[in-house]
């Protein structure tokens, strides 16, 4: 079964840091291509990035570019997302997501002041 389990959203004002994780088991993590989702209140599901299975090349969306960066380890089966100068319309839930499969459970990110 695919388990794909998020941690490390929270509260943060404007400007601010947060590092999402996503633990991944159930399936060849190594040999997947992963995304990070997000959902923001009352807006349709909406890919941030797609990190290839080698980690070596990353798509970002325009209004990430520069600001989130996404990594993998696949020895630990881990996707991390690291996101900095965080703006209130980045409020969404994130998902970690196999590229053409199942997502997890979400983890709430919030900005604000």
């Amino acid at each position: 079964e695919v388990q794909l389990v998020e941690s490390g959203g929270g509260l943060v004002q404007p400007g601010g840091s947060l590092r999402l994780s996503c633990a991944a088991s159930g399936f060849t993590f190594r040999s997947s291509t992963m995304s990070w989702v997000r959902q923001a209140p009352g807006k349709e599901l909406e890919r941030v990035l797609t990190i290839s299975r080698s980690g070596g090349s990353t798509t970002y969306t325009d209004y990430v570019k520069g600001r989130f960066t996404a990594s993998r380890d696949n020895a630990k089966n881990t996707l991390y997302l690291q996101m900095n100068s965080l703006k209130p319309e980045d409020t969404a839930v994130y998902y970690c997501k196999k590229f053409t499969g199942e997502k997890g459970q979400g983890t709430q990110v919030t900005v604000s002041s």
